[in-house]
């Protein structure tokens, strides 16, 4: 995408990537998780949570932050070897709703799988999506990932989901979608 930037994300950062983060739960999640939590409390949790991976940098993590004129547009939080067997973990990927499907997405996954490749113990990433998450879904199906399990979970509201771990064996495929 013409003029797209990746960086490092920064502390300066936080308050924009929860807010995304936020929105995006809004927008995705809604009738999976409660209303009241995604009308109330979602962003004050989110905006916490950024502000706290901030403050206590993970030296195993990076976060990528994509941005578009100067303006957040997506963001992508990996954490290198965090399953003995799944490998280096995406633990979060979302894109501003109106420039979903522009390629942020799979230049963000490539990014991802690039530090999984080059700074991880083993080239497999791996990530959880909702198993409701269709969209988020049929991306990473398009992008080659191979779903190896299904488990039960608690969301942040305390509904109860369910969860697909994607898996690529080997990150290296992704990098030259870049």
């Amino acid at each position: 995408m013409d003029g797209l930037c990746l960086r490092d994300a920064t502390h300066d950062d936080a308050e924009a990537i929860a807010g995304l983060h936020a929105e995006s739960w809004r927008r995705t999640y809604r009738g999976i998780y409660s209303d009241s939590y995604l009308d109330g409390e979602v962003v004050a949790e989110r905006r916490a949570a950024w502000r706290e991976r901030f403050a206590n940098p993970d030296p195993a993590a990076s976060t990528v932050a994509a941005e578009l004129q100067g303006a957040l547009v997506g963001f992508a939080h990996t954490i290198l070897d965090a399953d003995a067997t799944w490998g280096t973990l995406l633990d979060n990927l979302h894109v501003a709703p109106d420039v979903k499907r522009s390629g942020i997405g799979t230049v963000l996954l490539g990014a991802s799988a690039a530090f999984a490749a080059e700074r991880g113990t083993t080239p497999v990433l791996h990530l959880w999506v909702l198993e409701a998450n269709l969209g988020a879904r049929a991306f990473y199906d398009a992008r080659g990932g191979e779903c190896v399990e299904r488990a039960g979970d608690h969301a942040p509201d305390g509904t109860r989901v369910i969860g697909l771990r994607y898996v690529w064996r080997d990150a290296n495929v992704l990098r030259a979608r870049r």
